[in-house]
């Protein structure tokens, strides 16, 4: 999913809307032409037909995407990268870097975690969602941290009854804008599609129950931003994201959401899965990972140590 407006650079003045969206995207054109005709694509705001030619500094935004041919299984790719923190027959733990698309999607259709896993661990295969084979939680493209994955169909049931029963402990590090009110609070609010941008997610009365807990860690005054510890009770799409922008808080480097200021330049949200824990879905015995900060964010907290005061 294309995360956020686009803004036209001078390389695409002139090219009609459905062969730029297929250029940028890697989808078939046919698809790209099937949304613009279905009113997914907008140009400065607005529908636009095919053939609508687009000019620099214009802004593409795009509130769906193609379906993925289901007959076409992930492939094993031994070229993705998987930093494995644990594995035994029935679990893995992975590292998963920002920037890696945990499964395929439209636009991603290789080069996923999920490509990397299956070179690995190719039983996991028929494991769970044929699209998405072991995957029992995810996080979100440009999120880093720990993911648990399933090697067995008795430990991705049971490993999912753990989410579903909120006894996986999952710990984010942020960084946010501004000062919270509180030192320790819960964000309860439901979360749905944004009516307004279909790509994005948003706290609405009609959506999913969702809950997050947070604890502040340490505050910053040039520029005014804090560092939290946030806990997952639910696991709803870019759930830490949606709440700390819907209470003026939003994660810095996070352009989706309201996040990206000049003054921290960084080019991806600051939220990191640190914590990862939950009961072995054989022998019952509790694990618990943890997972240093990379070293991009890490870098952004040592300037704001020596900015301050």
């Amino acid at each position: 999913m294309i995360e956020g407006p686009i803004p036209i650079p001078a390389a695409l003045e002139g090219d009609r809307v459905d062969r730029a969206l297929s250029f940028l995207t890697g989808w078939p054109r046919a698809a790209v032409q099937q949304l613009v005709d279905d009113g997914a694509v907008l140009v400065d705001g607005q529908p636009v037909a095919k053939s609508h030619r687009l000019h620099e500094g214009s802004v593409l935004e795009v509130l769906a995407e193609p379906p993925l041919d289901s007959d076409v299984r992930p492939a094993p790719d031994a070229a993705v990268s998987v930093d494995v923190r644990f594995a035994d027959d029935d679990v893995v733990v992975v590292a998963k870097p920002a920037g890696l698309v945990m499964h395929p999607g439209a636009g991603n259709a290789t080069g996923t975690l999920v490509n990397g896993l299956l070179a690995l661990y190719p039983e996991i295969e028929d494991i769970g969602d044929a699209m998405r084979p072991g995957i029992v939680h995810r996080l979100d493209r440009d999120t880093s941290g720990l993911v648990m994955i399933a090697r067995s169909p008795l430990a991705f049931e049971r490993l999912v009854e753990q989410l579903s029963a909120r006894t996986v402990e999952r710990v984010y590090a942020a960084l946010v804008w501004g000062e919270l009110a509180s030192p320790r609070g819960m964000i309860d609010a439901p979360i749905g599609r944004s009516g307004a941008r279909r790509t994005r997610m948003a706290v609405r009365d009609a959506g999913k129950p969702a809950r997050t807990e947070y604890k502040v860690l340490q505050m910053f005054s040039q520029p005014r931003c804090s560092r939290l510890e946030c806990r997952l009770e639910t696991g709803r799409t870019h759930q830490i994201r949606v709440h700390l922008s819907a209470i003026g808080h939003p994660v810095v480097g996070d352009g989706t959401y309201g996040g990206s200021r000049e003054s921290i330049p960084l080019s991806r949200p600051f939220l990191h899965a640190g914590t990862l824990g939950f009961d072995h879905p054989v022998s019952g015995a509790r694990m618990r990972f943890e997972e240093p900060l990379p070293a991009e964010l890490v870098a952004v907290l040592d300037r704001l140590a020596e900015a301050q005061p």
